[in-house]
């Protein structure tokens, strides 16, 4: 390995270091407490140092929710591509994102709670490419596929893509987030996608 390629791995393994210390201090203490300085001293990295890889807090937690974004992304097309039924595509996709969430509630707070505001409007949101805007694509254009073929109520695409993925994040964010015994998180999952499912068809 020649000198340039050294440099580039350590800035990566820089990079890194500094982004799971990021998700992890999001996750904890919130939005509001994080401060790069703060994200320096747990590192025990200069200020410099993170300013050079993140221009602010908000550059730090865009790039945070990218990456889950871009696992949501991979998964969900890999699901999309492998049912020929659209109305099974979005039953497993829904089934995805509970899971996804009840596996890695991290992830999950930082995209949906703590990053709620990286995105901005819907309209900013479509308007500007990211992975985040990629997997949504992908979640509505199952939700489409539905219709078209009059597996589902043909209403507002965007308000029942977000009407269906809201309920079933809300019941990985519930299932993880709270002390409550529940019961398995498989059965409450299929019970919460086949109502939902069900509320929708034609």
């Amino acid at each position: 390995m020649d000198t340039s390629e050294k440099g580039a791995t350590y800035k990566e393994e820089y990079r890194r270091e500094i982004l799971d210390a990021a998700k992890s201090f999001f996750v904890n203490e919130g939005y509001e407490n994080f401060s790069m300085r703060k994200l320096a001293e747990k590192t025990e990295h200069s200020p410099r140092m993170v300013y050079s890889y993140f221009k602010d807090k908000d550059d730090l937690l865009f790039a945070i929710c990218e990456e889950v974004a871009g696992r949501f992304f991979a998964d969900l097309t890999n699901i999309k591509t492998a049912h020929s039924d659209p109305l099974e595509s979005l039953r497993q996709a829904l089934l995805y994102l509970v899971e996804f969430g009840f596996n890695y509630p991290d992830e999950y707070k930082v995209l949906f709670i703590t990053g709620s505001h990286v995105y901005g409007t819907l309209d900013e949101f479509m308007a500007k490419e990211s992975m985040a805007r990629n997997s949504y694509s992908v979640l509505r254009g199952i939700v489409e596929n539905c219709m078209v073929t009059g597996k589902l109520l043909e209403i507002d695409i965007d308000v029942l893509t977000q009407v269906l993925t809201g309920a079933t994040r809300g019941l990985a964010l519930t299932l993880r987030l709270t002390a409550y015994p529940w019961i398995d998180h498989n059965v409450l999952a299929h019970t919460l996608v086949e109502g939902l499912l069900r509320s929708y068809q034609r």
